[in-house]
C-alpha cells in the first residue's frame, strides 16, 4: 500500500499478486513509488498491447475528453463509435460487420450469449473445459477454468453444457468425438444455440488446440445451425502475431468478442456478427448506460491504427519467437518445466511437478524471484503452474534479452532448492 494514504477498505475480493503500487508507466516500464523500475511481461493481463501510456492513445483520449465525454448511444450518437466501427470494418471478414460495444469482457460475453439465445430462439449453450469467459452470471456460468471463479455462487445459469478441449493431436479425436456424444445425449441441436470457445485458453493454462480442432467444430456447428462464437478477448488485436487467432485455424466465427487490447487501458469491450444476426435482436432487448462510450471508443481507434501502421503485428511474430526460443532454450537446461508454448507474444511455461500443489508452489517461486529482479509475470493454469508471457506488442529485443536472464536466473534458484 502507498505510504501517502491511511489504511484504507479496499475489497479483499480482489487478490494482490505484487505489493507494487505504481506511479506511471511508459511502453513495457512500470515506476512504484520507490522509483523503482519494472519489466511488464503482463500487459495488465494482456490490456496494453500498445504499450502503456502510448503517446498517441493519450492525445486521442485528451482530444476527445475536450470534446465528448459521455454520450448514451440510445440518446445520441457521436463520430467515435462511427470511426471504431469503420476500423473494425476494415480488418475484419465481410461476415463480421456489425457491432455492438459494451464496458468489459464479461459484458461482451454476456451480449454474445443474450445475441444468441435471442436469434437463434435456442436456449442451451455449450462451452468448454478449461475456457475462462468472465465472471458475472452468465460468463461465469461458461468458464470451467477454476472453481474459484464458480464457488459460492451456484446454482449457476441453465442450459450450459461443457465439452472437453484438446491439449494435442493425440486428444483431438477423442474431443470430436465427446462433442458429437453431447449433442446426441444432453443437448439437442434443435434446443443449442451456441458453442463459446477461447482459440487459446487463457486463464485455463495457454494451452494452443490442433489446428484443425476448430474447423472440425465449425462444420459440425454449421450443419446443425448452431452458432460459432469465439471469445478473442485475451487473444485480439496482435497478442498472438495475427490481428485475431481464428485466422491461425482457418475459421471464421459466427461471432467474435473483443475486449482488453482494444481500448489500450481503457474499459471498451464488442463483439462482432452479421448484419442478418444483429438484425435478429429486439431493440431496447440489451444495452448499457456506459457501452460505446466516446473517449473509449477514440482510444480504440487509435489503437488499432497503431498496431497496423507501427507493424506491430511483425514485432509481435518475431519477438514472440525469439522469447519463445530464449524459454525453450533455458526449459532444456530444467527438471521444471513440462512444456514452453505458446503464439506470438502468448506464451506458457508450464511448471512441472509430482502434485498439483508442488506445481503451484514451483512457478510462484519462480515469479516472486523475478518480482525482486525487477520482471513481473503472472500464472495461470488450473493450478496456477504456467507462468505466462504477454509483454505489450511494442517490446523490443533488449527488453526480451534482460527479461530471459532474470528468468534463466530465477529458474537456477528454484532448480537448487528442489534439487
Amino acid at each position: 500500500m502507498s505510504n501517502c494514504f491511511p489504511k484504507v477498505t479496499l475489497s479483499p475480493v480482489w487478490p494482490q499478486f505484487t505489493p507494487l503500487t505504481i506511479k506511471y508507466a511508459r511502453g513495457i516500464y512500470l515506476y512504484d513509488e520507490k522509483g523503482r523500475t519494472y519489466l511488464d511481461m503482463t500487459s495488465g493481463i494482456g490490456v496494453t498491447n500498445t504499450g502503456h501510456c502510448h503517446p498517441r492513445v493519450v492525445k486521442a483520449i485528451q482530444n476527445q475528453a475536450e470534446k465528448l465525454i459521455h454520450g448514451q448511444v440510445t440518446i445520441i450518437r457521436h463520430d467515435p463509435i462511427y470511426q471504431l466501427a469503420d476500423e473494425l470494418s476494415r480488418i475484419l471478414p465481410p461476415t463480421l460487420q456489425s457491432y455492438f460495444f459494451t464496458n468489459s469482457g464479461s459484458e461482451a460475453v454476456e451480449s454474445a450469449i443474450k445475441l444468441a439465445r435471442h436469434a437463434t430462439g435456442k436456449t442451451n449453450i455449450i462451452c468448454f473445459q478449461g475456457g475462462y469467459h468472465g465472471r458475472t452470471v452468465g460468463a461465469m456460468s461458461v468458464t470451467t477454468a477454476k472453481t474459484v471463479y464458480r464457488m459460492h455462487y451456484q446454482p449457476l445459469m441453465p442450459g450450459v453444457y461443457v465439452a472437453p478441449f484438446p491439449h494435442s493431436y493425440d486428444e483431438m479425436d477423442a474431443c470430436l468425438d465427446a462433442f458429437k456424444l453431447l449433442l446426441a445425449t444432453q443437448t439437442a441441436p434443435e434446443e443449442t444455440a451456441a458453442i463459446i470457445v477461447e482459440p487459446v485458453l487463457g486463464e485455463g493454462g495457454y494451452v494452443i488446440p490442433p489446428r484443425e480442432f476448430f474447423s472440425n467444430i465449425k462444420e459440425i456447428t454449421t450443419n446443425h445451425n448452431i452458432l460459432f462464437i469465439f471469445d478473442e478477448i485475451q487473444t485480439g488485436f496482435g497478442r498472438t502475431g495475427h490481428l485475431f487467432a481464428y485466422e491461425h485455424f482457418d475459421v471464421v466465427p459466427d461471432v467474435l468478442i473483443m475486449a482488453k487490447g482494444l481500448g489500450s487501458g481503457l474499459p471498451i469491450s464488442g463483439i462482432a456478427a452479421s448484419h442478418e444476426l444483429m438484425s435478429r435482436w429486439l431493440p431496447g432487448s440489451h444495452g448499457g448506460t456506459y457501452g460505446g462510450n466516446p473517449v473509449a471508443c477514440a482510444a480504440a481507434v487509435e489503437t488499432i491504427r497503431i498496431i497496423n501502421e507501427e507493424n506491430l503485428l511483425k514485432n509481435a511474430k518475431e519477438m514472440g519467437q525469439r522469447l519463445l526460443e530464449g524459454l525453450q532454450q533455458i526449459a532444456k537446461g530444467s527438471t521444471l518445466f513440462k512444456e514452453v508454448r505458446g503464439l506470438g507474444l502468448m506464451i506458457g511455461c508450464e511448471v512441472e511437478g509430482r502434485t498439483p500443489q508442488e506445481k503451484k508452489e514451483r512457478a510462484a517461486q519462480i515469479r516472486l524471484h523475478c518480482l525482486n529482479k525487477g520482471l513481473i509475470l503472472l500464472t495461470c493454469g488450473t493450478y496456477d503452474h504456467v507462468i505466462r508471457w504477454i509483454p505489450p506488442l511494442t517490446v523490443q529485443p533488449n527488453e526480451i534479452d534482460v527479461a530471459l536472464t532474470v528468468f534463466a536466473e530465477a529458474i537456477k534458484e528454484v532448480d537448487c532448492r528442489h534439487a
